[in-house]
């Protein structure tokens, strides 16, 4: 028996890295199912697992190890099961464009709470600022104030002309990375970037609706040259948020929590309820009105029981 790591996911095939450097052809042996976790798939790139290899030069993986943590999505529009995107992760770069496709404020909110939820820690990059007109990198300036106020790192990039590229390297080392993000936001042509040499297939903006086409279709990871690892993830048209209970909501938006402390009620919705400081500090302004919608727009789907995949 051997231990390795998962270095890529095609859906039925599992590539190892081996502890002793050697790439193998792995599948699950038997009926393997994760306790809690009704998932998809229930091997994701980034675990830790045992293997035995066969007569046929692959290989089985036998078991998994405890993950540290674990990024996570509904599968499906109405599925009860869920999707592991990666686990054992450092941390996240979600990969955000305001214009050419736009990513929705609402969108950095749920991957963000989904984040807190499974306790990975996430940047901001934001991409194509050689695109951009003077209103949309205002806004950006915006965007990049308000969330880095709120505790989330920020980059300003434009991996076609390789600005910006040089900080986000310096965060990336030894650590293992997530990226993440809407179709066409240019995160393949960022990591070609960083990584010269991988060749990851880049998709052209469908200009019809200027929305990104999805060009990687599983999820890898990638060395780094100064320790660590990217795990790059087919890009993602929505992200529901998984089992959450709606006075749960809150805890996974760093700055409605920390004025919920002041709430009247301790199970407090921040809706309606009489003596809600949340409600007061978003009047107020020390709660962005962007970041409030989200959080409404989270309740909203867990009472209509289903997520909307349009954001």
């Amino acid at each position: 028996m051997e231990k390795g790591l998962v270095i890529r996911s095609t859906g039925s095939w599992y590539v190892v890295k081996t502890d002793s450097g050697e790439l193998k052809e792995c599948k699950i042996k038997g009926n393997f199912r994760l306790k809690d976790i009704k998932s998809t798939n229930p091997i994701a790139v980034g675990d830790r697992v045992s293997i035995v290899p066969n007569a046929e030069g692959t290989a089985f993986i036998t078991e998994i190890e405890d993950r540290k943590n674990y990024i996570i999505r509904k599968a499906s529009n109405l599925s009860k099961q869920s999707h592991i995107i990666a686990a054992n992760v450092d941390q996240c770069m979600l990969i955000v464009t305001v214009n050419y496709p736009e990513t929705s404020t609402i969108f950095i909110d749920r991957f963000l709470a989904s984040a807190e939820a499974y306790n990975v820690p996430v940047c901001l990059v934001f991409n194509k600022t050689d695109k951009y007109t003077e209103e949309e990198l205002n806004y950006v300036e915006g965007l990049v104030t308000l969330y880095t106020h709120i505790g989330y790192p920020c980059f300003k990039v434009s991996a076609l002309n390789q600005k910006g590229i040089e900080e986000v390297k310096e965060a990336l080392k030894g650590k293992t990375t997530l990226f993440s993000g809407n179709s066409g936001v240019g995160k393949s042509t960022l990591i070609n970037t960083i990584l010269p040499g991988q060749h990851l297939k880049t998709g052209e903006i469908s200009t019809a609706h200027n929305k990104g086409m999805h060009t990687t279709t599983f999820s890898e990871m990638f060395p780094l040259k100064d320790g660590g690892y990217i795990i790059d993830t087919p890009g993602i048209k929505g992200f529901g948020t998984f089992d959450m209970r709606d006075e749960e909501v809150g805890h996974y938006f760093k700055e409605i929590f920390k004025f919920s402390a002041n709430c009247k009620y301790g199970n407090c919705t921040h809706r309606h309820e009489p003596g809600c400081a949340v409600r007061e500090a978003v009047e107020k302004h020390y709660i962005s009105e962007s970041r409030y919608t989200s959080y409404l727009n989270i309740l909203e789907d867990r009472e209509e029981g289903k997520y909307r995949a349009a954001y």
